[in-house]
């Protein structure tokens, strides 16, 4: 059984695995907490990538698990951080060398195609998402996954999930994700939106339905749904996940 790591300071990362003076086609951002169950099984995919030149950026947000042990041996980098998604995501932009950025959840899978795909999307826009396909028990998740595809392409505003990539310049220029606990990424995207709509592809990244799972499908889509129109009403992000972590 491995062993957990000893914690790295802040901002601090393990040496590079991988590293090489050729800049990397992409760079993939994955935040982790706690993923010891899945974070190999999401990472091995990934180093057929690392082969033909895309750079694996783990960012841990302080696991008490063997995460950082086992996702070491699979990452070009591997930070910590302090906990927050959003935190994690900018720290590990801050250190990629890649002119496109990818920020793939760690229970998220890409597609085959994924990195031609994205090169050829960020030709012609600024920033994008897949169409995504949630994976799990409920009978619903289709039907979840197709609503959550449909609004994204209406609105112009995608989340997480459906994993985003954007030009390293363009992250930049909109002050990378907002430091806040919930609705990072809608947030990104009414920024990104204001400097050119997505490319949305309709190629899918498989996601974990776990959330729907657990808390069951419906009322999942309701707590969802409440906290997003909460949040468009003005409601604070920090009040957000108090009633976030309350409703679960």
């Amino acid at each position: 059984m491995t062993k957990p790591m000893p914690p790295l300071p802040e901002g601090r990362s393990l040496p590079l695995a991988n590293q090489c003076a050729e800049a990397p086609t992409l760079s993939i951002i994955i935040p982790m907490l706690n993923e010891a169950a899945g974070i190999q099984a999401a990472l091995t995919p990934l180093q057929v990538l690392r082969e033909a030149g895309t750079e694996i950026i783990v960012v841990d947000g302080g696991s008490s698990d063997n995460s950082v042990a086992l996702a070491a041996p699979l990452a070009d980098a591997l930070l910590v951080s302090d906990p927050g998604r959003a935190r994690q995501m900018n720290l590990g932009a801050e250190h990629a060398r890649a002119a496109a950025l990818v920020f793939l959840h760690a229970d998220t899978r890409l597609p085959p195609e994924a990195v031609e795909l994205i090169t050829q999307a960020l030709n012609t826009h600024c920033w994008g998402r897949f169409d995504i396909r949630l994976e799990g028990h409920s009978r619903w998740l289709p039907l979840v996954s197709r609503m959550m595809n449909l609004r994204s392409r209406l609105t112009g505003i995608a989340t997480g999930d459906q994993c985003l990539f954007i030009r390293h310049t363009t992250f930049k220029a909109v002050g990378g994700f907002p430091d806040q606990p919930l609705m990072e990424d809608i947030e990104l995207s009414k920024r990104l939106k204001r400097q050119q709509r997505p490319a949305c592809l309709r190629a899918k990244v498989i996601s974990s339905g776990r959330r729907w799972d657990k808390g069951g499908a419906w009322s999942t889509i309701y707590l969802m749904w409440r906290l997003r129109y909460r949040y468009w009403r003005g409601v604070s992000a920090h009040q957000l996940i108090k009633e976030y972590h309350h409703a679960r």
